[in-house]
Parts: C-alpha cells; structure tokens; sequence
C-alpha cells in the first residue's frame, strides 16, 4: 500500500490556541446545540472536566462523602464556587442522567473543524488517527465510543448533524469524561467529509462485515476509521466512499459487536501499529 504524505490547511492558524478552540462548524444554527447542556453530571465526568481546563461556572453537590470530598476540594483550589442543594434539585438538573451526587455548570463543549482536527495530530507529530460515528444515535454508545477514541489516542471525533446524538449530558457521563480531552467535530455530510479527508491525504476505511480482517490490516499510516449504527452499520455512501472495508472477524453465534466493543478492538491495534517503533 502506497504511503500518502498528508497533508494540512496551511491557511488555519497553527499552534496551541488551533488545538484548545473548539469552534462550531459553519452554518451552525443557534439553536442546533440548544440540547447540548452545559451541565456535567457525575464524579468521573466533573473529574475529567476539573483536569481539562475547561471552564466551570459552579459545581452543586448533595453531600460531601466519599470522592466528592476531594473534588469539592480541588474545585475550591481554583476557585470555582461549590453549593450544597438537595437531591431532588441534583435530578432535575442532570435532567436524568446518574448524578452520583455532583453536576457541574461548565461553557458549552463547543465543536472543532476538520482542519483543527488534523492540526492536533501535526502538532504531536503523530501520523492522523480519526473516528468517525456514522449515525450512532445512541448517546451511551457514542459516549462510550469518544471514550474509545480518546483512551486509543485519537485526534478527534467526527459526528453528523442529522441521525446522531450531540454532546449532551448522558453522552459526556458515558464517556467518562473524555470529551473534555477529545476535538469532536459535527459534519453536514460524512460522505463529503470523507472524500475532504482523503484529499489531505488521509487513508479511510469502514469497520463493516466483509471487509479485510483487522489484524491484516496496515494502519501505520494517516487514517480515518468510521463506525457504523448498530442497526443499520455504515451507510452505502459512506461505505463505498472509504478505501477499505475492514471487519472484526466472528467466531461465536451472535454476529455483531457493540459499536464501542468494536471500536475498542480495531482503535487499540490501529495505534499499537502506528506508536510501534
């Protein structure tokens, strides 16, 4: 397989500032992120964003046992004011995700572009590894998969607009808190954004039934991998736009994995391959 030498957008502003701003993609209505609450729930997700950096308005907490006493404490370390209120009020404000007795009111988690995304990955020094969510629409799912993504050392995150969720409180309680750490971007049309991606030079490939087994399969390169619904599995467009098919071969009698299952196997070796010396 031919090596391409990917390429940047030499028109976007390099840097540290490139890879901490986290801009909405273009032609973003305002009310398009209105579901996108800037409420975290839970002590590894208030945890996560404590270690960000991110900004936090106040953090509502219901007692004081256990590990909230250490992030009550690191929170008043940088200032961020700490009120006490009842459970009940901890429930209506996480609007049903598992509080675990701590939310936290922080700036919204605002999206990145394809551009900051690849910016990331130059300023490691670090060949491109990107994963792209086609339609998973479930936000423990796609929590679980920015997870993935951000334990594997990805870049970033590519999502669509239309049939997936956003960046809502359950998605970043599902993910433990990775979303602070990890640039997701929201795209009009994964289709489009994969042909942008392979003219920078970035190898794509669908994780679909049929496909090379992933183990045979050259990641050491620039590359994008996008998984699909549990249900309907990588769209046609999408499917037949990447480079490569590529499948996680079944041995029992259940044919198919969770996405964040099978992100977790193909994501590990694609970065063990592209990390081995």
């Amino acid at each position: 397989m031919e090596k391409n030498k990917y390429k940047f957008d030499n028109n976007k502003k390099k840097g540290k500032d490139s890879v901490k701003r986290y801009n909405k993609p273009e032609g973003t209505e305002s009310n398009e992120t209105d579901s996108d609450s800037g409420v975290v729930a839970g002590r590894n997700a208030v945890r996560e964003l404590l270690k960000s950096g991110a900004t936090i308005d106040k953090i509502v907490v219901s007692g004081r046992e256990g590990s909230i006493v250490a992030l009550v404490a690191e929170a008043k370390e940088k200032g961020i004011p700490v009120v006490n209120a009842e459970n009940s009020k901890l429930d209506y404000i996480a609007g049903g995700a598992h509080h675990q007795g701590i939310v936290a009111y922080t700036a919204q988690k605002e999206y990145s572009s394809v551009e900051e995304i690849l910016a990331i990955a130059e300023e490691r020094g670090e060949k491109p590894l990107i994963v792209i969510a086609d339609g998973v629409e479930d936000p423990h799912n796609l929590g679980a998969l920015i997870r993935c993504a951000e334990c594997a050392g990805a870049h970033g995150v590519i999502i669509p607009k239309r049939h997936s969720s956003g960046l809502t409180p359950v998605v970043a309680k599902a993910s433990a808190g990775a979303i602070w750490h990890m640039a997701v971007c929201r795209v009009a049309n994964i289709a489009q954004t994969v042909e942008k991606l392979k003219e920078n030079g970035v190898w794509t490939f669908a994780a679909e039934a049929g496909g090379a087994a992933y183990y045979d399969t050259d990641f050491d390169l620039p590359c994008a991998i996008v998984f699909g619904s549990e249900g309907a599995g990588v769209g046609r467009l999408v499917r037949e736009s990447c480079d490569f098919l590529v499948s996680i071969p079944m041995y029992g009698k259940v044919n198919s994995l969770n996405v964040s299952t099978a992100a977790s196997v193909i994501l590990c070796h694609a970065a063990r391959m592209q990390r081995a010396k």
